[in-house]
């Protein structure tokens, strides 16, 4: 068989990993003649999964990629590059929002289309070509219209084709350097410009790539771009790979099933309160449920772990835990009252009484929207307690929903009454008492989920 041969058949066993794209963990790697393997503790990667929200109709309809900031982090390139690329595959027309993190793409466009279309951008822009790693950075040269590329993994040093429309717009918005030893570099600068002061000459051009070798000309493009690929200085490099890539790394609990992911969470939970630091661990709790990929499941694993017979003021305590889940979350609601109904069935000689009082403090916490309750309450499952307990629930219940359904619709018709004769001031000091007819404790001030 000759090289080619079984370059081609090394080649025919590498498959991406990103989302949904992977590669093994050993990279067998073609650089010339020579085959070697490099043993990548990065071998695999996490980003977000992109998020895409359609506003507008008709002509104006448009797509704003809600998350674009966080993906374009994990990649490391700026949020324009794949919103641009994005506008580029597709003939439409694109808008930057920088200052409000708004990204949009005109025309109506699915979240899957336009994550199968960021792993095109992924394959063009940001995996290494030789090692298929993403830790990369881009080198752009306005000048000499080039774009280089370098990753920190395996040191390998190239040019992007820049045939992609895309190109264009890098050349004409190069990203902020993202290397480290800025201030070698700018100490580098300086010298150059002191000399260039010196020599009656001055440049713009400060092209990370350019201090490399001494300055050449233009139409030259054979320059060197191997580094050392010794195994000690792959080691090397590894051990100083940056902080970037240990951010993305996927570990194996990602593969697991949805139980298994969910009982690593419940584990975490257990552990942070036998610890006696669970007060003030609602941060860690929600950053490990969003790496686990477990978010809306997060108040069912709360509930199991934090809530007993005396869940009303318990539910004041951790009210800003499962705030973090709870909140604009309609979901993380329902495994809320699913957790709930498991409390009142570990419980049920203290709870089955206290059920409609109970719901109340949290409607009155902000867990839950009427919507999500009363939706709840007309659909009995079996899934988490017996049929007839969850049944028996919501017959509890029904004081309380009876409740909610009278005061929304007499909230809706004071409104229908109104709008014609009262011209409405809107004012932040304004406020609007609830109807009570169940006796509580006193609300809480509500918590900015945001600030918290």
């Amino acid at each position: 068989m000759s090289l080619f041969d079984e370059n081609e058949l090394l080649r025919s066993h590498w498959y991406l990993y990103w989302g949904n794209i992977a590669h093994k963990q050993e990279n067998l790697c073609l650089c010339g003649e020579n085959i070697f393997i490099v043993s990548d503790q990065f071998y695999r990667y996490k980003m977000p999964r992109l998020i895409a929200k359609v506003e507008g109709k008709g002509n104006g309809i448009k797509t704003v990629i809600v998350n674009m900031v966080d993906v374009a982090k994990a990649l490391n390139r700026p949020p324009t590059y794949p919103t641009k690329y994005f506008g580029c595959e597709l003939g439409a027309q694109t808008q930057f929002d920088v200052k409000n993190d708004r990204f949009i793409v005109n025309g109506s466009h699915e979240s899957n289309k336009l994550q199968d279309m960021l792993d095109g951008f992924i394959k063009k822009f940001v995996l290494c070509p030789e090692c298929d790693n993403p830790e990369t950075d881009l080198h752009v040269n306005p000048k000499k219209q080039t774009i280089g590329n370098s990753c920190k993994a395996c040191g390998y040093r190239g040019m992007l084709d820049t045939k992609h429309k895309l190109c264009t717009f890098i050349l004409k918005n190069p990203p902020e350097s993202c290397d480290g030893g800025t201030g070698k570099k700018e100490k580098d600068k300086k010298n150059r410009k002191g000399k260039e002061k010196e020599n009656g000459s001055s440049s713009s051009n400060d092209n990370p790539l350019d201090e490399i070798s001494p300055p050449r000309v233009e139409d030259e493009d054979d320059e060197d771009w191997g580094e050392d690929t010794t195994a000690e200085a792959q080691q090397k490099r590894m051990a100083e790979i940056s902080d970037h890539a240990k951010n993305l790394t996927l570990s194996e609990e990602l593969e697991k099933p949805i139980e298994d992911r969910v009982n690593i969470l419940f584990n975490f939970v257990k552990k942070r309160k036998e610890e006696g630091v669970i007060d003030t661990s609602d941060k860690d709790i929600l950053a490990e449920a969003e790496r686990l990929d477990v978010k809306a499941m997060g108040p069912l694993v709360l509930t199991e772990v934090l809530f007993d017979e005396r869940i009303r003021e318990q539910i004041r305590k951790y009210r800003r835990h499962f705030l973090r889940f709870c909140h604009n979350n309609k979901k993380a609601q329902k495994y809320l009252l699913h957790g709930f109904e498991c409390v009142v069935d570990i419980h049920q000689a203290q709870l089955l009484s206290k059920i409609p009082r109970t719901l109340k403090e949290m409607y009155d916490a902000d867990l839950l929207e009427e919507e999500v309750i009363i939706s709840w309450a007309e659909k009995p499952s079996k899934k988490y307690v017996s049929k007839e307990l969850a049944k028996e629930i919501r017959v509890k219940a029904e004081p309380f929903i009876k409740w909610l359904k009278e005061a929304e619709e007499e909230s809706s018709g004071n409104e229908d009454d109104d709008d014609e004769n009262i011209e409405v001031v809107y004012s932040n000091t304004a406020s609007v008492p609830k109807i009570e007819t169940l006796k509580t404790a006193t609300k809480e001030d509500d918590i900015d989920i945001d600030a918290i």
